[in-house]
């Protein structure tokens, strides 16, 4: 017997709603209205204009002048005296050769990084929506188990009170099913307040108004992961967007050293200008301004020292990431695959033989074969074992929707994005 039919048979009924939450909506919705993934997009965005930026010539400047000669005003002594004119210049600076490629690559590194990152953010902005909407399914699968477990405690209860009503039983025996059915409604309030929070953390994840009401989730069975360890841990190697971006950042900071190493050379500017000497001859002007990096210990040096040290540390951290994530992918594996046995011995093994003990103290305890007692611990093993069945559904839900987050898979329900 399934669960879900095993909570309908202690329910009495099963109520189904007429209206369900579709999960991949929820992501599709999330990925295209979440605040955190536009705010990447825009960042994106941002990013690629930056290489044309970094890789264009510095501005052109123009200058214009004149110098008088006897007078301070403008056009004194222009064509009697061989220093007074007036004109223009055009000054060009020029980085040295390749500066402005390096420069654009490190622009582009930062570009594509960004890119990476803007998918590490949709992978976890759907993770997180797919998790809620798994908590808020356990929520109210959680809810039914509790009220059919309430229905089978009001039914006893009754039995109580005819056996003591005729004296066949104690009032304890009243007193104790009064008391385990105010224990469920705890329960069950503190099971609402858990409801309405995932439902205000889903609608927050998909920019939905606080208040807004959502419909009933669907928990599907969990399947078993259709990889192994061994792929899953490759396929991270190669798609996960948290490691592509520190594999940019290595690139960039590769690129940026070189950069560094080349602000050892000069840039040098070429201005070319015009003078008019009224009636004497115009005259012309060429000129060569060479930059020379005569701080480098001050300034080269210390940088191109920088830039060794960035590297070294966007190394670094992405061998940490890289195991930090190979255990992570572990650890989540074997959490679903562990689940997903518990699960199959709890609905094929422990839920139906604690069924048949709770099913044959309460026809024992109708004709006064046992006690309460026995009936009530029958109850409350059988409530723990039907929670222990959805918690491990959930985790099991959980571990893969975390999965396809560091792997960059599309493992479970609702994955494609």
């Amino acid at each position: 017997m399934s669960m879900r039919l095993l909570t309908c048979a202690l329910a009495l009924a099963c109520t189904l709603s007429a209206e369900t939450l579709s999960l991949a909506e929820l992501i599709a919705e999330a990925l295209d209205r979440n605040p955190e993934v536009l705010a990447a997009q825009k960042n994106l965005e941002a990013a690629r204009q930056r290489p044309d930026q970094e890789s264009a010539l510095p501005d052109t400047m123009v200058s214009l002048g004149y110098a008088s000669s006897g007078r301070p005003w403008p056009g004194a002594g222009l064509g009697r005296e061989p220093i007074a004119n007036a004109g223009l210049m055009v000054t060009q600076e020029f980085p040295f050769f390749g500066k402005r490629r390096l420069r654009g690559d490190v622009a582009r590194k930062e570009a594509q990084a960004e890119a990476d990152q803007y998918q590490a953010v949709q992978w976890r902005v759907a993770s997180m929506v797919k998790q809620t909407y798994y908590e808020l399914a356990h929520a109210y699968q959680l809810r039914d188990v509790l009220e059919a477990n309430k229905l089978l405690l009001d039914k006893m209860r009754k039995v109580a009170e005819i056996r003591y009503s005729v004296g066949k039983a104690s009032q304890q025996d009243v007193f104790q099913m009064q008391t385990q059915l105010s224990v469920l409604e705890v329960r069950l309030i503190q099971t609402e307040r858990e409801q309405a929070t995932k439902e205000a953390q889903l609608l927050s994840l998909v920019n939905r108004a606080p208040l807004e009401k959502l419909g009933v989730p669907v928990m599907p069975v969990p399947k078993a992961i259709g990889v192994g360890l061994e792929e899953l841990l490759a396929a991270a190697n190669g798609k996960a967007p948290l490691l592509d971006r520190d594999r940019r950042m290595v690139e960039r900071n590769q690129i940026a050293l070189n950069l560094a190493r080349k602000d050892y050379y000069p840039d040098y500017a070429v201005s070319a200008g015009y003078f008019n000497m009224g009636r004497m001859a115009d005259m012309y002007q060429v000129r060569l301004d060479i930059k020379l990096p005569t701080s480098f210990f001050r300034k080269q040096r210390p940088a191109e020292a920088e830039q060794v040290s960035r590297l070294a540390a966007a190394r670094r951290m992405l061998e940490a990431n890289a195991q930090s994530l190979a255990f992570r992918i572990k650890d989540d594996y074997l959490l679903a695959q562990t689940s997903i046995r518990l699960m199959k011995a709890y609905e094929f093994a422990v839920v139906p033989q604690a069924s048949l003990a709770l099913e044959a103290s309460l026809a024992s305890y109708e004709t006064g074969a046992v006690d309460l007692l026995t009936v009530l611990n029958n109850v409350r093993t059988i409530l723990e074992y039907q929670e222990n069945y959805h918690d491990e559904m959930m985790n099991a839900h959980l571990a893969i929707a975390r999965l396809e987050e560091l792997t960059g898979l599309a493992l479970g329900e609702g994955a494609g994005q």
